[in-house]
């Protein structure tokens, strides 16, 4: 498996890359469309099921992003035309992370969500291309150079991207939350904005990951952080519980996604999945105070992303299936691992 995942991390794209992939449409048209029956409600909202069917300004990114990849251009205009008029902060390009339909006014909270930010700028990039519609990148650029002015920021001696625009700077330390560095949207963002921090950003997210390895399988914690003082190393984030589960789940998929399985978390990911636990399944995150794990396995969606991780030549097929989703996260972590999955192909 290593070797294969090295191969793949040092294979350059090719010239053209860019358009030859705008080009190619995602297979399984059906996985897009069971996705859509069960999760989008007509006027383009995405609802998170496991969340009294809140939306998020991620949830609505993703839909953007698979609506692209599917050529599915009517929906992509409606998600963005719900998310526009809904989550778009009025003082910069940047949209607010939640929207509740059970709350008398719906967005409670107006901070953002820089991962929300960054999969909406790069399905904006990557849908200007396909369609040849410019106008889609120049809100994608818009949304770049905020997001750089907003969440881009220098802690210590490396270049970080913090989780919001507010809330997680603290006078001794910042809060980071790994899963965030979208590694392939970020080689996105340098073409959108290349006078800013991103190619830096993404260099120092990579080292930051080295250094944020946690419990007997040494795996990055959903939320970590950091003094700025190189005698303190990156720690677990007081606050959150200090575990590889939901949020961190999403790093070795990036990872894989952007030809990096050779990265100490995509192989510690890895060690954990192929472990053989005593309870005779794989479990859905583990808590490093005692090296816990979860009393129950991992869902369909992270099953997807097993599969991805611990086969560097998995294609699409061999992936799960939206329908064997238990919920709305697990089904967008299903189709987030099928389009890594046929993407990553084209590196080969």
């Amino acid at each position: 498996m290593a070797l294969c995942a090295g191969l793949l991390a040092v294979v350059p794209r090719f010239p053209g890359y860019a358009e030859f992939r705008s080009a190619s449409v995602m297979p399984d048209r059906q996985e897009w469309e069971g996705f859509k029956a069960l999760y989008l409600l007509p006027v383009g909202r995405i609802v998170d099921t496991g969340n009294n069917n809140a939306s998020h300004s991620e949830g609505q990114g993703w839909a953007l992003l698979m609506a692209e990849a599917f050529d599915d251009q009517p929906v992509f205009d409606r998600v963005l035309a719900w998310t526009q008029q809904n989550l778009r902060r009025p003082q910069d390009s940047l949209h607010v992370w939640s929207w509740r339909p059970d709350r008398r006014n719906p967005v409670e909270d107006t901070n953002n969500a820089a991962d929300g930010d960054l999969f909406i700028a790069w399905a904006l990039e990557r849908a200007g291309r396909r369609w040849h519609r410019p106008e889609l990148t120049e809100r994608a650029a818009a949304i770049a150079r905020d997001l750089h002015e907003r969440c881009v920021r220098r802690v210590g001696g490396r270049i970080v991207l913090l989780p919001a625009a507010f809330g997680f700077e603290h006078p001794s330390y910042t809060v980071i939350n790994p899963s965030y560095y979208v590694f392939p949207a970020l080689d996105a963002m340098a073409r959108l904005h290349p006078e800013g921090l991103w190619r830096p950003l993404r260099e120092d997210g990579l080292a930051l990951l080295r250094e944020s390895g946690f419990g007997a399988w040494n795996l990055p914690a959903d939320w970590i952080r950091l003094t700025g003082k190189p005698e303190e190393p990156p720690s677990p984030a007081v606050g959150w519980p200090a575990r590889f589960s939901y949020d961190a789940v999403r790093i070795p998929l990036y990872m894989a996604w952007a030809g990096l399985l050779d990265e100490p978390a995509a192989r510690a990911a890895a060690r954990f999945w192929s472990t053989r636990h005593p309870a005779g399944y794989t479990p859905a995150w583990t808590d490093f105070a005692q090296d816990t794990v979860a009393p129950y396995a991992a869902d369909s969606g992270m099953q997807a992303i097993m599969r991805l991780v611990l086969d560097p030549q998995a294609r699409v097929a061999d992936l799960p299936q939206v329908l064997a989703a238990p919920h709305y996260y697990a089904a967008a972590l299903t189709l987030l691992a099928r389009l890594a999955a046929f993407e990553r192909t084209m590196l080969l």
